[in-house]
C-alpha cells in the first residue's frame, strides 16, 4: 500500500505541454518477437483471448504486443510521470531526466476526473485536472507509451474520501454492497462510470483513432484500507462489481478502446489464493500486482518473495493467454529514508526476471515534493536506476517497439 497525496502529490498544478517527438527518432525499432512454437497467440486470433471481441485495432495490437513483449523485455513506467517530480522540479519526467528516455509506460487516475465537485468549467481545479491528465494521456500516445487507468473512487456515501479509516463502521459495512444492481448506491456509481466512459471515448489520437488505456478498478482488493477491500465485500459481491463495471463501460457505453486490468496487493502465495476474487476470463486482460511490502528494505529475501508471486500470474497468464504485470511497486525515499543500495538493478530488477517469468511491466508510484519511487539524476540512487533501466531485460520507450501497431 502507497500513501496518495492528493493534491500537488498526484498532479503539479502548473499546466505543463509537452512535445509530441518521439525519444526514438533516432533509434533503431524493435521487432517485436514472432510467435513461439506452440504458442496459441497469433495476430489473427489475438481479439478472441480479450475481455472485448470488438475491441478497436490499437487496442488488439496493445494486448499483442504487451503479451508478446513480455517474452524479452518489462516495460518501465511511473504514475503521473509527467506532473509529478521530486522536490516540485518541473520539465521532463523524473525518468527522463536520469536516464535521457521517456518512460515506456504512464498511470493516471481518474480520482479527480469523477470527483463530485468538477463542475466541468474551466476556472474548476477539478476540471483543470481532468484537462491536464487528458492532455498527458495523448502526449504519452503520440509517443508510443502505453497509458494505464487507477481509481481512486470516492465512498458513495459522503463521496469524499477512499480509505476505508475515514468512514464510520456502518458506512464500510454497507458501502461497496451499495453500489450493486439494486443497492442505493447504484445510480450514483452508474454516473461515475458514465464519465469514465465519456473521457475514454474522447482519448483520441492525431487521426481520430480511439486511444487503448489500461484501466484496473478495485485494485489492492486483498487488503482493506480501501472501502472496496476484502473485509467489506464478499468474493462474489467483488466479482459482481467487477464483472458490472466491465459490461456497462463495453456494452451499455459502447466503450472499446480498454484493457482491464486485475491487480490484488501482495497478500497471496498461492494461484487459488490469487484467483479467489477473480472475476473470470471474459472480464481480466491483465493479471497484475501491487507489491510494496516485500520491496521494503527486505533485500533478496524480499526479492525472492515477489519473485515467487509475480511467477504465479506469469504462469497463469501463459495458461490463459494473459497479460502479467507488476502494475505497481516503489521504494519510497525521503529526508529521514535514505535509498536501499541496489534496490532497482538487484533487488526489483531479480524479482521481474529470476525464474523465467513473463512480466510485460512494471509501474512506479508518483514522486513529490517531499519524496521519490523513481530516482532524478541528483540523488545518490541515481546510477542504480540508470543501470536497472539499461538491463537486458528492461526497457523505456527508446527501446519499446510499435506498441499500437500489429507486427508485419
Amino acid at each position: 500500500m502507497k500513501k496518495i497525496f492528493l493534491k500537488i502529490t498526484l498532479i503539479s498544478l502548473s499546466i505543463l505541454t509537452f512535445s509530441c517527438s518521439s525519444d526514438k527518432e533516432s533509434e533503431e525499432e524493435v521487432i517485436v518477437d514472432p510467435p513461439t512454437q506452440n504458442d496459441p497467440l497469433t495476430t489473427q486470433n489475438a481479439s478472441t483471448y480479450m475481455v472485448d471481441a470488438s475491441a478497436t485495432k490499437e487496442t488488439v495490437a496493445l494486448f499483442y504486443n504487451l503479451k508478446r513483449l513480455a517474452q524479452t523485455k518489462v516495460a518501465i513506467g511511473q504514475q503521473d510521470a509527467f506532473n509529478g517530480f521530486y522536490q516540485d522540479a518541473g520539465g521532463d519526467s523524473d525518468i527522463k531526466k536520469n536516464t535521457g528516455f521517456d518512460p515506456a509506460v504512464l498511470g493516471s487516475d481518474f480520482m479527480f476526473i469523477t470527483d463530485k465537485n468538477n463542475n466541468n468549467q474551466t476556472d474548476n481545479w477539478f476540471y483543470q485536472q481532468e484537462l491536464k491528465i487528458t492532455s498527458d494521456v495523448k502526449a504519452a500516445y503520440a509517443k508510443g507509451i502505453i497509458n494505464t487507468f487507477s481509481w481512486h473512487i470516492r465512498e458513495p456515501f459522503k463521496d469524499e474520501s477512499f480509505y476505508a479509516a475515514d468512514m464510520s463502521a456502518q458506512e464500510k459495512a454497507t458501502a461497496f454492497k451499495s453500489i450493486l444492481p439494486g443497492g442505493a448506491n447504484h445510480e450514483w456509481y452508474k454516473k461515475k462510470l458514465d464519465k469514465v466512459a465519456s473521457i475514454v471515448l474522447n482519448l483520441k489520437g492525431s487521426n481520430g483513432e480511439l486511444i487503448p488505456i489500461i484501466f484496473r478498478p478495485f485494485h489492492e482488493f486483498d487488503g482493506s484500507w480501501f472501502w472496496w477491500g476484502a473485509n467489506f465485500c464478499t468474493a462474489d459481491e467483488y466479482k459482481q462489481a467487477y464483472q458490472f463495471t466491465v459490461d456497462y463501460l463495453k456494452n451499455t457505453k459502447g466503450v472499446h478502446n480498454i484493457l482491464y486490468a486485475f491487480s490484488p496487493d501482495n497478500s497471496y502465495t498461492t494461484e487459488a489464493s490469487y484467483l479467489s476474487r477473480y472475476p473470470g476470463d471474459k472480464y481480466v486482460d491483465i493479471l497484475g500486482m501491487d507489491n510494496y511490502g516485500d520491496f521494503n528494505n527486505q533485500g533478496s529475501t524480499g526479492s525472492g518473495k515477489a519473485n515467487a508471486k509475480l511467477k504465479i500470474i506469469s504462469d497463469i497468464a501463459k495458461t490463459k493467454v494473459k497479460i502479467a504485470a507488476l502494475t505497481e511497486t516503489g521504494y519510497r525515499v525521503t529526508s529521514s529514508i535514505p535509498p536501499v543500495t541496489d534496490w532497482f538493478s538487484t533487488y526489483l530488477y531479480d524479482a521481474l526476471t529470476a525464474n523465467d517469468i513473463q512480466v510485460s511491466y512494471v509501474m512506479f508510484w508518483n514522486n513529490n515534493n517531499d519524496g521519490y519511487y523513481v530516482p532524478n539524476g541528483s540523488v545518490s540512487n541515481a546510477a542504480d536506476f540508470k543501470t536497472f533501466s539499461t538491463k537486458t531485460k528492461s526497457t523505456l520507450l527508446n527501446s519499446l517497439p510499435k506498441m499500437y501497431e500489429m507486427p508485419k
